[in-house]
């Protein structure tokens, strides 16, 4: 059996052993939603940068902080997409880095009985904020999915961000996880300003048809940021990459997840 096949099967042992029924969802529009202000714009700089990281149902937030804040490329962030988190360690995490926050749980998780969703920081304004609610509860343990999504004022620019975590190959069947993206494309068709599109995909295929829409992706040829499996990206439409490279994957930051941090940087004008 080949090494990739044997981390599938990994995969999907642990999600099935895992599975229980979800204990609730949080289906109202915009609700509920948790925010703080803890961000002071920094000088105007020529890229914007992008992080994002899946911090595994939030449960090693310190550890998390320190591989953030000890890494320029993931330090100097002007947009941090997290995902997996709960209230407690969205807080903590923007506090720590003296960033701004939303935050939208999408459902309780059944493994930790604790809130879980994405949230957006940034040391940026943040503006307009609201939660996409996604189609479909995933077969196995009934959970919703949402995407936090707001307005990030970068200087004089304004970008419309989203921090997503779409449903995995076990959970959902592969319209479905369409019928996600497609919830996510069809908000961001709403907005004229540059757009940015980053999470966990769970599956890299998903990545290449936001990629067919017109976005730029950087991130596309970075290899593994789970396991064996490349599934957390950063897609942008009206922004160009900058620099180089001008993306990356920390993978020395270890013991914190089982994801590793993504980074990405668009130039600003």
């Amino acid at each position: 059996m080949s090494a990739g096949r044997r981390a599938l099967g990994a995969w999907l042992a642990l999600a099935v052993a895992g599975c229980a029924t979800s204990e609730k969802n949080y289906l109202e529009p915009g609700r509920p939603n948790y925010e703080g202000h803890y961000g002071t714009a920094p000088a105007p700089r020529d890229t914007i940068r992008v992080v994002t990281f899946n911090i595994e149902f939030a449960l090693h937030v310190p550890e998390a902080i320190e591989g953030l804040r000890a890494r320029p490329p993931l330090r100097d962030f002007d947009v941090l997409l997290l995902q997996e988190m709960d209230a407690r360690g969205a807080n903590a995490v923007a506090l720590a880095l003296d960033a701004n926050y939303v935050y939208y749980p999408s459902s309780r998780s059944p493994r930790t009985h604790r809130d879980i969703g994405t949230a957006i920081l940034s040391p940026w304004p943040i503006e307009s904020t609201t939660k996409v609610q996604l189609p479909h509860l995933s077969r196995i343990t009934k959970n919703a999915r949402a995407v936090a999504a707001a307005d990030v004022i970068v200087g004089q620019r304004r970008v419309r961000v989203y921090s997503v975590h779409f449903g995995t190959p076990l959970g959902l069947g592969g319209q479905q996880r369409r019928d996600q993206l497609e919830a996510v494309l069809a908000d961001a068709a709403l907005h004229d300003d540059a757009v940015i599109i980053g999470g966990d995909f769970n599956d890299k295929g998903m990545a290449e048809q936001v990629a067919r829409r017109g976005f730029a992706w950087p991130t596309r040829d970075l290899g593994r940021t789970r396991w064996l499996f490349s599934i957390d990206h950063i897609l942008a439409r009206g922004l160009l990459p900058a620099g180089a490279p001008s993306a990356g994957v920390a993978r020395e930051v270890k013991g914190v997840s089982d994801h590793y941090p993504v980074w990405a940087a668009f130039a600003a004008r």
